[in-house]
């Protein structure tokens, strides 16, 4: 566990890392913005800090968002995406009015626990921008 911190909580000592991936109802690029980004950065920050959730890892891409974060164990990984979810998305439609009515992003997310492949997955998250510009390329 080398180069690994743990959080501590009053009764607990814990690493409940998180790699999480959402996206927008509208699948398409409708984050390409950089405001729209670094709004959306802003409110996961502030999130965060509210919450005690500490954001290791991020890519805002054009359709999609990738967070590596800890969540405190008296969280559930369901509560902490419907806070990110819910708050990001009242917060980004009163910033922005080029969205429908409705919530901002789909339903569903993916969550997967970091153990100790969690190198790789932050490698995996910073080059997201290179992952899909060669996809880009190819055409695909």
């Amino acid at each position: 566990m080398a180069n690994r911190r743990l959080y501590q909580l009053e009764h607990c000592t814990y690493d409940c890392k998180y790699h999480l991936v959402w996206t927008p109802k509208w699948r398409g690029k409708v984050l390409t913005d950089k405001y729209i980004k670094q709004e959306l950065k802003h409110i996961f920050e502030q999130i965060a800090r509210w919450k005690g959730f500490v954001i290791h890892q991020w890519h805002i891409g054009d359709d999609h968002i990738h967070l590596v974060m800890v969540i405190p164990p008296k969280y559930s990984v369901s509560y902490a995406m419907q806070i990110l979810k819910g708050k990001s998305s009242a917060w980004i439609k009163k910033k922005v009015k080029k969205f429908p009515q409705g919530t901002l992003w789909e339903r569903g997310y993916y969550a997967s626990t970091i153990g100790l492949d969690e190198h790789m997955v932050k490698r995996y998250v910073e080059n997201q921008h290179i992952h899909h510009r060669d996809i880009q390329t190819l055409g695909i």
